[in-house]
Order: structure tokens, then sequence, then C-alpha cells
């Protein structure tokens, strides 16, 4: 009988067994569980210091660009300034002959070559071009009626006097010009041509 009692297990201990696994596994999990949330914990302040980074860095860049923003603002001009330095000095020198030499058609000459050169210059330079309007057809897109002669009907109206020149810049118009317009007359159409 003795070699029965040993072969029938200890229910105490089968019963323990049970139990113990299954808090053995609760445990391991558990600690799975606070291994993970720790890994995700970093994880996440990993990422809310890249994410604070990323951040002043685009401020940064925001602010850089803003800066170099204004700087070309201020300074887009440098050439165009450059150059109308050139005919200030040009118009110094005229009035200073002017003054030493009273004489009007010296002076007059000197304003004219001054303002053919500067006109050059733009055009030259900048692409910048007088519209001639003078009998040509009226055009809405580069003239500015600011005086009309009557014509008949259907008539063609042309520009017959220009108050103030249109300008050019490369394609498109940067100013109209200020004109009188009327109808086309033979002497108009032979200017024109």
């Amino acid at each position: 009988m003795s070699d029965e009692k040993e072969e029938v297990p200890d229910l105490k201990e089968s019963a323990a067994s049970p139990e113990a696994s299954v808090e053995e596994v609760l445990d391991r999990e558990l600690e799975a569980a606070r291994v993970e949330r720790e890994g995700l914990k970093t994880e996440v302040a990993d990422l809310k210091d890249q994410l604070l980074r990323k951040s002043a860095d685009f401020d940064n860049y925001r602010k850089r660009m803003m800066k170099e923003k204004e700087e070309a603002r201020l300074f887009a001009n440098t050439g165009l300034l450059e150059d109308l330095v050139d005919v200030l000095d040009n118009f110094e020198r005229a009035i200073r002959s002017s003054e030493a030499a009273r004489n009007y058609d010296s002076f007059h000459s000197g304003i004219v070559m001054i303002e053919g050169q500067f006109a050059s210059m733009l055009e030259r330079k900048y692409d910048l071009r007088r519209l001639e309007s003078n009998g040509k057809p009226f055009a809405p897109e580069l003239h500015e009626a600011i005086a009309m002669e009557p014509a008949d009907p259907g008539q063609d109206m042309v520009v017959i006097e220009e108050y103030q020149k249109g300008y050019q810049l490369h394609d498109r118009v940067l100013r109209t010009a200020k004109v009188k317009v009327g109808p086309a007359t033979p002497a108009a159409t032979d200017t024109q041509n």
C-alpha cells in the first residue's frame, strides 16, 4: 500500500502549482507591460523632443526668411539707384555750368543730352521703353484719353496729342500715356505710316 500513496499526488501541491503559475504568468505579463510602458514613455519623450526641435528650427527658418525678405526689399533697387546717381551727377554739372555761363542754349542742350542719356540707360539696362503715341490708333490698354475732339460715329480715332508719355517695362505696360484723341485725318494717317 505504501506504493499507492506515493503514486497519488498531493492535492495541496497540485492546487498550489496552477495558482503559482497563473501568478507567475501575471507577474511576467505585468513586468512586460511595465517595460513596454517605460519604452513608450521614452519614445513619447523622444518624439516630443524632436517636435520641439523641429518647431524651433522652423521658427528660426521663418525668422531668417523674413529678415532676408526685408533686406531684399530694402536693397532691391540698388542697381537702379546707382544708375540714377549718375544722372543726378549730370544734372548737377549742367546746373553748375549754366550758373557760370548763363547761356540758355547750352543749358537746354545739356538737359536734352541728359534726358536722352537717361532714357537710353533705362531702355538698355532695364528694358523700360517709351510708348510712341502721336498719330497711332487709340488703344485703351496703352492710352488714357483725357481729351477728345468730336468725330463722326464709326470714324477711326487716333492720338492727336500726347500730354504725358506712357512706358512699357518688358512686355507689360507700366504707365499708360495720357492723350488727346481725335478723328484720323489724312495728315495723321500719313504720319502713322
